[in-house]
């Protein structure tokens, strides 16, 4: 074998290893780190503050506000408060509608959730700031079990789980439930070995005097959860804290949610750098692992599928236009089809492509600031 044979070979190994590195090879490396428990203290639970934010989601609130409904009950010192952006629909009065239950402020038009959430934030006087999203549904003990990882002094902010329902309603759908299926346990092994580097919008908390200053066009869930780990606090997750959210079953829905979250994540990690870099070595070993790799898993794709063609080439051209054909075909198929493993693989392909946009859009400076929510959802 020729060198250029070679290197193309090691470009598509390194393809492959790169891809695999967040969900096969990290998640073996987290396995043989040791335990690092969480030291309780025996002291009264703090107080907390619940906050959301919402826009046009009237379809979702009678849901949401039984809910809430339900944990103020458990809960009557809860503080609530939400967010409107706004919205166009009935949202601002769904939520102001039950008395004395949710304090509502109201934004002076599309400013995105950023920036509902600095307000919120100012607002609140609990001691625990706990941040979830206006679709997501809270577990009756979620709260209790929440509030009593804040027994141990050091940790700073604590996650939740997250429950996909609606798996089998399309190959979108059963993707995006496998995707989170696997992110889940990968917080779970970074909790058991020291953080967890950054949370989702879903359910997570912290400590109200490590929040932080930020810019509206930045991922506002991922700010302020990393903020606990530059504070020397740890970021811990806990697995009895379950909120419960539908997937997105729109193809077309997930891919401008994708691109939308890899934008806003890039300006984040941009305007977070310098704090980064100032992270242990086992923290900026899991960020990279779990965050920037998996940013750039389109690209592997590219160089390693671009290398593999031009192999199948210099061994035989026929071979190369063949796999080719087929591999638009499978394509076509996949991109048609409403289930199935092949709509499976395609629904995969199409989020490493969305996150790259993403990045790529910001890259080049575009940011995105407000969001809408997915009708498939």
């Amino acid at each position: 074998m020729r060198g250029f044979d070679l290197f193309l070979c090691a470009v598509l190994l390194l393809s492959i290893v790169a891809l695999l590195w967040p969900f096969f090879f990290y998640p073996l490396i987290l396995r043989l780190l040791p335990d690092d428990p969480e030291q309780p203290e025996q002291g009264p639970r703090p107080t907390a503050s619940l906050l959301f934010c919402a826009y046009n989601e009237a379809a979702a609130m009678p849901e949401k506000i039984a809910n809430i409904e339900a944990i103020k009950q458990r809960h009557p010192q809860l503080e609530i408060l939400a967010f409107d952006d706004g919205s166009s629909d009935d949202t601002a009065a769904l939520i102001a509608r039950p008395p004395d239950l949710v304090t509502l402020v109201r934004g002076p038009g599309r400013s995105g959730k950023a920036h509902g959430m600095k307000r919120l934030a100012a607002q609140a006087t609990g001691e625990v700031l706990i941040f979830t999203d206006a679709n997501v549904l809270l577990d009756a003990d979620a709260i209790d079990n929440l509030l009593a990882r804040y027994a141990d002094p050091d940790v700073g902010g604590v996650l939740g789980s997250l429950h996909y329902v609606g798996e089998g309603e399309s190959a979108t759908a059963s993707v995006g439930s496998l995707y989170w299926r696997i992110e889940e346990r990968l917080k779970d092994e970074e909790s058991r070995t020291g953080n967890v580097l950054g949370a989702d919008g879903s359910i997570f908390s912290i400590r109200r005097a490590l929040y932080p200053e930020f810019p509206d066009s930045v991922l506002d869930d991922l700010t302020v959860s990393m903020a606990v780990v530059f504070a020397g606090k740890r970021l811990v997750k806990a697995k009895d804290v379950i909120a419960r959210e539908r997937l997105v079953t729109g193809r077309g829905d997930e891919y401008r949610r994708k691109v939308r979250i890899a934008a806003r994540a890039w300006h984040t990690h941009i305007h977070l750098r310098p704090q980064l870099r100032r992270m242990a070595a086992i923290d900026r070993f899991k960020y990279a692992s779990r965050k920037i790799v998996r940013w750039f898993g389109g690209l592997f794709i590219l160089t390693g599928a671009f290398a593999a063609a031009v192999l199948a080439f210099r061994i035989s051209p026929v071979l190369a236009v063949g796999g080719a054909v087929l591999g638009l075909i499978l394509i076509a198929i996949g991109l048609r089809a409403k289930g199935g493993l092949i709509a499976a693989v395609v629904d995969i392909f199409v989020a490493y492509a969305a996150t790259l946009q993403g990045v790529i859009k910001a890259m080049r400076g575009r940011t995105v600031t407000i969001w809408n929510p997915a009708k498939s959802r």
